[in-house]
């Protein structure tokens, strides 16, 4: 029995018994649909926190107060923890390669304009802002610089917010309340979107001094640090904690890169993808039980044409083959048919809901498919032994 003569055999197995074989190859198929379009979810997160991370730069550096680790130990057991200072963020100018060094400090904030009123982010943060994060202006100016101890009544709005409280009058000049206080408009944002779930256009921008009053603080939330690109990362953390130690007397902060920001959630996004895939592995699963009893019924049925095809010499070998490929091509084609299903409903997804994060993972996807023909071999072996081991008079006899 030639190659070609197994194929057409087997083939012909499938298409004779179209209904039995479509409902067994479904069931691989909803198992490997569920696979793919669970993990794409996952690799959609994971590149939208990614394009949300890098659209400011990837040479960022987090100094935030407090120890994250001290031997299991709470910093403040060891000793006090300095609150991040605006003298901090000035001092970090002179690290090496840092072009900028961001003060920040944020929180909610009601902001008046006559009888409008909107709760928005009121972003505090040092007059280098705008720059170090990429941020344009439509109109007017950023925040100038300021002495430390008399900042000015100053704002900058979000694109959205100046929609909100301006309508077409240019603001450009006038007076707002920012938590009561009274601030002069100097500038207005073009638009820039969300991040994590931030609408940066829905958000009013002051002197980080200004939000320390604000927001009743000792100290700043964090102070993001710039540097230049190509200097070598290791370095510019060692000159950030240098100048940090030295301003505090110890190392009561801590410094994270946006590169371990990202590998973090990135992890935790993959052990997440990880488990729904094998979540919906277990739909392969059910669909394996239903190719070994669908094979199991096949061979039950054809048993007078295996002794024919025994009788007529055909080895044992080639018997169990003709089986173990028609439990394959079931679940070849149940796997095809449900990654291409998968990738319609992610396609048409994308286009009609394009803010949706989901994106078809190649490596999930090339997986659920050879999982599906593995899981396919594995459930038609113990058939395909049965039929290859029947013994020939008894199977003409049985037909």
């Amino acid at each position: 029995m030639l190659v070609r003569d197994i194929l057409h055999f087997t083939t012909q197995s499938v298409v004779s018994h179209r209904m039995r074989s479509s409902l067994t190859a479904l069931s691989i198929g909803i198992g490997v649909t569920t696979v793919v379009l669970l993990t794409s979810i996952g690799e959609g997160v994971n590149q939208y926190i990614v394009e949300q991370f890098t659209q400011f730069g990837t040479t960022v550096l987090a100094v935030q107060p407090g120890k994250a680790n001290t031997l299991g130990i709470s910093a403040g057991v060891l000793n006090s923890v300095r609150p991040l200072s605006l003298q901090d963020a000035i001092a970090l100018k002179r690290a090496p390669y840092v072009q900028y060094s961001v003060p920040v400090v944020s929180g909610i904030a009601p902001v008046e304009n006559g009888g409008r009123q909107r709760t928005v982010n009121a972003i505090a943060v040092g007059p280098d802002f705008n720059l170090a994060f990429k941020f344009e202006l439509a109109t007017g100016s950023f925040l100038a610089e300021d002495e430390l101890d008399r900042p000015r009544a100053v704002a900058v709005l979000g694109s959205t917010l100046r929609q909100e409280l301006f309508s077409s009058e240019a603001p450009i000049g006038k007076r707002i309340r920012v938590g009561g206080e009274r601030y002069r408009i100097v500038g207005v944002m073009k638009p820039k979107g969300e991040m994590l779930g931030i609408d940066l256009d829905d958000s009013v921008y002051i002197p980080a001094a200004r939000g320390l009053e604000l927001f009743n603080r000792e100290g700043l939330h964090e102070i993001d640090v710039v540097y230049q690109d190509g200097a070598p990362t290791a370095e510019v953390i060692a000159g950030v904690t240098r100048i940090m130690t030295a301003r505090h007397g110890g190392e009561d902060f801590t410094i994270t890169s946006q590169q371990q920001m990202l590998d973090v959630l990135g992890s935790i996004i993959g052990v997440l993808t990880f488990t729904v895939a094998a979540l919906g592995g277990i739909s392969l699963m059910v669909g394996g039980v239903g190719i070994f009893t669908i094979m199991t019924i096949a061979v039950r049925e054809r048993t007078h044409e295996i002794g024919l095809l025994r009788a007529i010499g055909a080895p044992r070998r080639r018997i169990s083959q003709l089986f173990l490929g028609e439990a394959m091509l079931l679940a070849g084609l149940g796997g095809a048919g449900g990654l291409l299903l998968a990738i319609a409903v992610v396609t048409l997804t994308r286009w009609a809901i394009p803010s949706f994060p989901v994106q078809i993972p190649v490596l999930y996807a090339a997986l659920s498919e050879v999982t599906a023909v593995t899981i396919g071999i594995v459930a038609g072996l113990a058939p395909a032994h049965r039929a290859g081991n029947l013994v020939p008079l008894e199977a003409l006899r049985a037909g």
